[in-house]
């Protein structure tokens, strides 16, 4: 039980590690006059495909989103592509305020609202990908990486990425329920284990009264797996963290390859970046310094992102472009408020909308389950209660996220002087 409630705590350090990054891209972008230009010349052909459309009578699309076979156009209307916006936001929101979180939502809610699973996937590593390139300081970090780790590590990762894209379009391809099916079930095994101990940390930490955020990872110790693990002598061995301890330390690459496949495997399964699972086997699992880490993990979000959303999607039509660059705008927003909003709450309430925020995620996809499984016939319901129960899941999960929504934005709004006087002044100071 220890055992899981430290992973959980490691998880939750990379989804915040992960987070880092995505305020850090953002920002990038934002305060650059170059970047935002070519956000916006991207937007031209979205803004003039919506005109063209809302002009026609759209007769010529098929009224789907996503079809059976590979290159099948999406319906694109301007409600979608401000409802991405939207999705962005609310993510962008989560993400900044609770440093953790945001992206566990994007692919549930997109599959909310009819986009097929495999869709939702694909288009959420899309837009991690232009984030990343289009934010990306790669070069200010590299002095925090081991080039040998980072490569070594993206052997595997494109090799997991392969096999997740493969089995996502093999199931698709099958039946495009039981694509969702799959997809749904690994988003309630993953948010479930979360929601389960986030729910029990934040209880424990109120009624404890306690300021501890998770747990601190000293870059100079390393983790009964890390030791037992760097003990094994498979050639070729690996050095790193020469600037950690004194002649660094070494692993075999085998651990290297099996640990990137295991992220990219989940990475292109679920539609992240897989930074949330980089830190805990990076730390934990193979006892890699945290500041190794943290450089390596930039330095793989950008490739396995972006090879898994070209390679396994994008080129097999599964990639909805339009939401991939309303998810994008809306994010860049949704990150900077609600980074702002931790300098005015308190550090319990924080964890208690992180486990808020996955438990909406978890309960819309558990209550998704029965329908899926009742049209497979794997389960004997009517379809009236599978569709309830699915009505039931989606509007939950948009009451509540909708409701953090409104509370970040009257929070921001009510605080905006006093942000405004904090933001200047660290601008002084620095």
């Amino acid at each position: 039980m220890n055992s899981l409630k430290q992973f959980y705590q490691l998880l939750v350090a990379g989804s915040k590690a992960h987070a880092r990054w995505e305020l850090e891209m953002s920002t990038n972008i934002i305060k650059s006059r170059w970047r935002m230009s070519v956000l916006l010349l991207l937007l031209v052909p979205i803004l003039l495909g919506g005109i063209a459309i809302a002009a026609g009578d759209g007769s010529g699309l098929p009224n789907v989103l996503g079809g059976k076979s590979a290159y099948m156009p999406s319906n694109y209307t301007p409600l979608i592509f401000f409802a991405s916006i939207f999705v962005g936001v609310c993510a962008g929101l989560i993400t900044g305020c609770i440093g953790a979180g945001g992206g566990f939502i994007i692919a549930p809610a997109l599959m909310s609202v009819g986009v097929k699973g495999i869709l939702a996937v694909g288009t959420d590593l899309f837009h991690i990908f232009a984030k990343a390139i289009m934010g990306s300081v790669l070069h200010k970090k590299l002095g925090n990486i081991s080039i040998s780790l980072a490569v070594t590590f993206l052997v595997g990762s494109i090799a997991g990425s392969t096999m997740g894209g493969m089995l996502n379009r093999y199931l698709y391809d099958l039946n495009p329920v039981l694509s969702d099916l799959f997809i749904t079930s690994v988003y309630v095994f993953i948010l479930g284990f979360l929601s389960f101990y986030a729910l029990s940390d934040y209880f424990r930490s109120k009624r404890a009264n306690s300021t501890e955020d998770g747990i601190s990872v000293n870059d100079e110790d390393v983790s009964p797996m890390g030791e037992r693990i760097q003990s094994v002598n498979i050639p070729p061995m690996l050095t790193f963290d020469e600037g950690v301890t004194p002649g660094g330390r070494k692993i075999s690459a085998i651990f290297l390859v099996v640990s990137g496949f295991v992220v990219g495997m989940a990475a292109a399964i679920m539609g992240v970046g897989g930074g949330f699972l980089t830190f805990p086997i990076f730390v934990y699992g193979l006892g890699v310094s945290s500041m190794t880490t943290v450089g390596t993990d930039i330095f793989q979000i950008v490739f396995t992102a972006g090879y898994s959303a070209l390679s396994q999607y994008a080129i097999y039509g599964f990639v909805f472009y339009t939401l991939a660059m309303g998810m994008l705008i809306g994010s860049l927003l949704g990150v900077q408020i609600g980074s702002l909003i931790t300098r005015v709450v308190s550090g319990i309430m924080i964890r208690g909308f992180f486990a808020l925020a996955v438990t909406a995620g978890f309960i819309n996809r558990f209550f998704a389950l029965p329908e899926k499984l009742k049209s497979l016939n794997y389960i004997d319901i009517s379809d009236s209660t599978g569709a309830w129960l699915s009505t039931i899941g989606n509007t939950l999960f948009f009451v509540v996220i909708g409701a953090f929504t409104v509370w970040v934005l009257y929070v921001f709004f009510r605080n905006i002087k006093a942000l405004k006087s904090e933001e200047q002044y660290h601008e002084y100071a620095e």
